[in-house]
């Protein structure tokens, strides 16, 4: 606006202007303005600036950021209702600021980090944008992870549980059970300032009959006065544990995937109130492929199993009021073990298709430098242009003549198979109105046999229970979308493949039977649904992340004492942190880096999906930058690594007794 708001309306009374439009309108049109634009708008005279300084207009772009998957950087248990309006405008900024900078330059040091905030009395050690930190003394760290800015959760390798104070660098409160376990699983409740975790240890060593313990804690952080870590529950399971999942712990829903060796099939073990002495174990009959990635989620008073195949995937309902027909009653004798109760299908079967890249006769780079980079990096970075090599694409693609091929796998399985797979949910203080969507981060890995070296890429995506919701039914097959529709509405079984019921409608079983289509079929090409969640992106270029030996003691590990490798890799929403060797094999150099990657926010329109223009959807290839380290920490003693999108943070432990803040923005 060249002239002033004031002007406006005292030269053109009759004259409707912008500053003239009620509170609701105006508020109305903010909510289609991006934060660069609500900046512009405060710039233009004083009324607009005292608009745009609302409450309501930062909260709906705090809204927008949260519905990216994008966290706001709080402070300790903050709640978004407990932020002043000051407060809620500088962690609007902050994020949106964090997340422009990763997605268009990569992050760099920085010196405002929350983490770098130091206690009184603290003996923490900052050095200007990193922070170094004691582990606990004399301890191995064995899983380390942060509990806001002010405090992490450290489990040691003899089987103590920490919980440390990031800013005066002391502990808090320690669990001793004065044995060998390990840390399982972790969920932290901001409402009601707890974290909820499990430790396990085996009782038994056979392989098929494997007997495990496990005891679920929490660690509660009161508004006065010192964590206090308490006892909840302990449960027993037989088999080979696959994943434990606390669901609910306002409901004490607990889950369990267990491998059931006899008919390789999935066991779906759950305490559906933990305080009860009773459990529910039924075997599922959903086969067990060497290529499939396991999750669970709590949806609308249903469990479901989330699975993920090279291609596609599943999500199987199992509604709590039909899993409580199969309770059973447990005890605390040392000589009780639980059991299956029979096979039982799941009511619901959901299944979407991936969607796979075009592939292109020239690859876009892997890693596209900084703006001020101009020349390769000294460590071995691509230089720009240079084009990745693209081995280990699939086969099976045509050329359609376009310059394009068709989207298939560009790294099916075999020779791909998933090293390791991690599932994130939104666990940052959110909205009522925010969907609730998860991510996948899966490192690939093809190993050669002759060189015995492995080579892994990323593959990333979002997804949301269910894979197809009520207003996508319009871009289905009318009887897939009448079969979706009947599922939703009663719980009758549904099997859909792709958008597609496998007979053309609707197939429905009796509760407790198990349907002979309940079975995952082999995935087919979809036809004309394609589910807006489902579009893969990748690190493409091949590369060769750092693994560090496990050992396990002869009490966790049946087989003797074996080692087992880990990769040092840590994903937040949407971002991967890792640490690579910096030249290919052939070199003999062992020089290693710390690499990133930050994937597009979630959107449901393809197109939008981008990095600033500095990458367009068509190539869905992550950018990878590489992070500055500093000089003292040598990234070959790594043990353990971490990353918290919200406060721009990686968290690592070393060997010798430190743990390094590093803050980037």
């Amino acid at each position: 606006m060249s002239a002033t708001c004031a002007e406006q309306s005292d030269t053109s009374p009759d004259m409707i202007s912008l500053a003239t439009l009620p509170y609701d309108l105006l508020l109305n049109i903010a909510r289609h303005l991006e934060l660069r634009d609500i900046h512009a708008l405060q710039l233009t005279c004083k009324a607009l600036h005292g608009f745009a300084t609302t409450r309501p207009v930062y909260r709906n772009l705090a809204t927008a950021l949260l519905k990216r998957c994008r966290a706001l950087p709080l402070h300790g248990f903050q709640r978004l209702s407990d932020l002043t309006d000051e407060q809620l405008v500088e962690a609007v900024n902050q994020a949106t600021r964090l997340e422009t900078a990763w997605l268009t330059r990569g992050p760099r040091p920085s010196t405002s980090s929350p983490y770098l905030n130091s206690g009184e009395g603290s003996t923490a050690e900052n050095r200007g944008w990193y922070k170094v930190i004691r582990a606990p003394p004399n301890e191995e760290v064995d899983w380390l992870s942060p509990i806001t800015s002010s405090y992490s959760l450290c489990a040691t390798k003899s089987g103590k549980v920490v919980c440390w104070d990031v800013h005066r660098d002391e502990c808090l409160a320690e669990w001793d059970p004065k044995e060998r376990w390990e840390l399982w699983k972790c969920r932290v409740e901001f409402d009601i300032r707890t974290v909820f975790f499990t430790m396990a240890k085996v009782l038994q060593r056979s392989f098929d009959d494997r007997v495990m313990e496990f005891v679920l804690m929490k660690l509660e952080f009161p508004e006065k006065g010192e964590p206090m870590f308490s006892e909840l529950a302990t449960f027993k399971t037989i088999g080979i544990v696959m994943n434990v999942f606390l669901l609910d712990p306002s409901s004490c829903l607990l889950s369990a995937f267990v491998w059931v060796a006899s008919s390789n099939t999935i066991g779906l073990y759950a305490l559906l109130d933990w305080r009860k002495a009773e459990y529910v174990f039924i075997d599922t009959g959903i086969e067990c492929s060497m290529s499939s990635n396991w999750s669970c989620i709590l949806y609308k008073e249903q469990i479901v199993i989330h699975s993920e195949e090279s291609d596609i995937a599943h999500q199987y309902f199992y509604p709590i009021s039909v899993l409580r027909q199969h309770t059973r009653a447990s005890s605390s004798a040392s000589s009780f073990v639980p059991s299956i109760s029979q096979r039982l299908g799941p009511v619901t079967t959901m299944s979407a298709p991936f969607i796979f890249p075009p592939q292109t006769r020239s690859s876009s780079p892997e890693t596209i430098p900084d703006e001020e980079e101009a020349e390769p990096q000294p460590n071995g970075e691509l230089a720009e242009g240079e084009a990745p090599n693209a081995d280990g694409a699939g086969g099976d693609a045509e050329d359609d003549g376009s310059g394009t091929v068709a989207d298939a796998n560009p790294f099916p399985y075999p020779p791909w198979y998933p090293e390791s797979a991690h599932f994130v949910r939104q666990w940052w203080p959110t909205l009522a109105s925010v969907p609730r969507l998860s991510c996948t981060v899966v490192l690939l890995a093809d190993h050669e046999p002759e060189t015995h070296r492995t080579r892994y890429v990323l593959a990333q995506h979002y997804f949301k229970v269910p894979l197809i919701e009520p207003d996508e039914l319009e871009q289905m097959p009318a009887a897939a979308a009448k079969a979706v529709e009947a599922a939703q509405a009663n719980g009758s079984a549904v099997s859909l493949t792709n958008g597609a019921s496998p007979s053309g409608s609707a197939s429905s079983s009796e509760v407790g039977s198990w349907p002979e289509n309940a079975t995952p079929e082999q995935p087919r090409k979809p036809s004309s649904f394609e589910s807006s969640m489902m579009r893969l992106w990748y690190v493409s270029e091949p590369f060769e992340v750092v693994c560090v030996l496990d050992g396990m003691d002869d009490e966790l590990d049946p087989d003797g004492g074996q080692e087992r490798p880990r990769p040092l890799m840590a994903v937040d929403f949407g971002h991967a942190v890792w640490i690579e060797f910096a030249f290919p094999p052939e070199m003999d150099r062992e020089d290693k880096r710390l690499r990133f990657v930050t994937f597009p926010p979630v959107t449901n329109d393809r197109d939008a999906m981008s990095y600033g223009g500095t990458s367009t959807a068509d190539s869905l290839e992550g950018i990878v930058r590489t992070l500055d380290v500093p000089d003292e920490l040598d990234l070959d003693a790594v043990e353990t690594i971490n990353i918290d999108q919200s406060q721009g943070a990686i968290i690592i432990s070393v060997r010798d007794g430190k743990i390094f803040i590093l803050c980037y923005e």
